[in-house]
């Protein structure tokens, strides 16, 4: 039987020019043998070192947030010092209002200068509204959400009038809104024109009389960091980020610019009124050509491309470093504008040499110095194999 098949199949090839003749499944060709088949052996990690380096990972920036929220909440108790606690307070009014900042122009990528509208609208309602209403004391600081709703609603016709014009454009229009709202203080009778408003004095204790506004300024901040993280992991930080690296593109995928932009600027605007309100009852006064600050917007700016622009931690690392430094300098320097020179020239610096800001720029040696490393290990590791490998004997030896 087997010689008859072998006998047809041959014919068969003979039939068909002496083109080989597949076999039939479940057979194997003549003089063959059938490959043995085998399960791939399957590799198992080692126990704990598959997850160990990301929990690990994970779990060290949880630990030294929570040691930093520990370190800011405890400061007050600890350096009772009234110009300390002052730096305090004025720092984190700035942690909040860098962090708001990040929100619109470091996810989006349109870069305000005229933040300090928004500030500065909360700072005038908190003042004007509290002394309409008689409001003084704890009293008062129920007025900052209304101060930056204010501020947010102002920031709807400023934001569809701007926003129909791409980033560089965008920097011009912001810089006019912001002389447009300083003229506009000066020259109005609600602000008092160009002396100002006071505000309400708090009627609590001298000996804690920052601590209040202290932890208002840190339940900001920290508002402000929580609310960039979720919009950040959100579909909405994903649209804005699709916005700032190709906005023609994200709008051929569907993405609703202009909506997506004027959610961010309000947002912004939000937070940005209520710190400029919450400063301006610390401080005591609203006057235009403080409270409408051109420095304000600059010193923002520095503050997020220092600590990195569109990050989270980068504002409030700005913040946290670059507002105490010049607090302290104009302390020290009895020439006020000697600050803002060094300032200005650490934003050329930063600008030049960390055009990605501190924190970017540091993620990406260290990831490069790992890379390095591990390069180094797997080269060493190559060698002892080829060491540990047995020679062949050379042709002529062999016995």
């Amino acid at each position: 039987m087997t010689s008859d098949r072998a006998a047809g199949e041959a014919a068969a090839s003979e039939q068909d020019g002496g083109r080989p003749v597949a076999p039939e499944p479940g057979t194997t060709a003549p003089g063959t043998t059938a490959p043995a088949t085998t399960a791939p052996a399957a590799v198992t990690p080692a126990a704990g070192t598959r997850h160990a380096r990301p929990l690990r990972s994970r779990s060290v920036p949880v630990a030294g947030v929570a040691v930093l929220i520990a370190v800011i909440a405890v400061f007050p108790l600890v350096f009772t010092n009234p110009t300390a606690t002052n730096f305090g307070v004025i720092t984190l009014i700035f942690v909040a209002v860098a962090a708001a900042w990040n929100i619109f122009s470091g996810f989006s990528g349109y870069l305000s200068l005229g933040h300090a509208v928004f500030y500065g609208t909360g700072a005038y309602f908190l003042v004007v509204a509290a002394k309409d209403w008689n409001l003084n004391g704890a009293d008062v600081f129920w007025l900052l959400p209304l101060a930056g709703a204010v501020a947010a609603l102002i920031a709807v016709p400023l934001g569809l009038v701007a926003l129909r014009v791409r980033r560089h454009t965008f920097v011009v229009i912001t810089i006019a809104f912001f002389f447009i709202a300083q003229l506009s203080a000066s020259n109005l009778a609600v602000t008092g024109g160009s002396s100002g408003v006071l505000a309400p004095i708090p009627n609590w204790a001298a000996a804690t009389f920052n601590n209040p506004f202290y932890y208002l300024a840190m339940l900001l901040a920290a508002a402000a960091v929580a609310l960039s993280v979720l919009i950040r992991r959100s579909r909405f930080g994903l649209q804005l980020r699709a916005i700032r690296d190709d906005e023609d593109r994200a709008a051929g995928l569907g993405v609703r610019a202009m909506p997506v932009k004027l959610a961010a600027l309000v947002l912004s605007a939000f937070i940005t009124g209520m710190a400029g309100a919450l400063w301006v009852y610390f401080i005591g006064q609203a006057v235009p050509q403080f409270v409408f600050d051109p420095l304000f917007d600059l010193a923002v700016v520095l503050m997020v491309f220092f600590g990195g622009l569109g990050t989270i931690a980068g504002p409030v690392l700005g913040a946290l470093i670059l507002e105490p430094t010049q607090l302290y300098l104009n302390l020290q320097e009895s020439n006020s504008y000697e600050s803002e020179i060094l300032f200005g020239a650490l934003f050329l610096v930063v600008i030049l040499f960390l055009p990605r800001g501190v924190l970017p720029t540091a993620g990406e040696w260290l990831t490069a110095g790992r890379i390095r490393r591990l390069r180094g290990d797997w080269l060493a590791w190559r060698a002892g194999r080829t060491a540990d490998r047995p020679v062949p004997p050379a042709a002529g030896n062999l016995s």
